[in-house]
């Protein structure tokens, strides 16, 4: 099983960035993202399941949308208006249909105010 994630990078307040997650390796009933601010716990960010159904934390409503392709078991988080507040390190998480728990490798997302 492996989780690939990319996009990260620098970007100012307002801004946007969109990040990636390749999935392999068996079947995901959910796919979607954490993150880590510097000091604080991983949170939840966003989730979309097989069916395209998606889940946001309230802090990303409305400018954050997810959404996934099957066919390529890649989920995609667009991050629009972004905000200093969501600096952190995002990491792609994945449940599979046991409800194990797998975690990519981070990917840091920068916002300059």
């Amino acid at each position: 099983v492996q989780l690939q994630a990319s996009g990260g990078g620098l970007v100012q307040a307002g801004g946007s960035l969109r990040l990636s997650c390749a999935a392999s390796g068996k079947y995901f009933r959910s796919l979607g993202w954490h993150r880590q601010a510097p000091g604080k716990q991983r949170a939840f960010v966003a989730n979309i399941d097989a069916g395209g159904n998606p889940n946001y934390a309230d802090s990303v409503k409305g400018r954050f949308a997810i959404s996934r392709d099957n066919t390529k078991n890649t989920v995609y988080l667009q991050m629009n208006s972004l905000k200093p507040e969501d600096t952190a390190v995002y990491y792609c998480h994945a449940l599979d249909a046991l409800l194990a728990h797998y975690w990519g490798q981070g990917t840091l997302v920068t916002v300059s105010s």
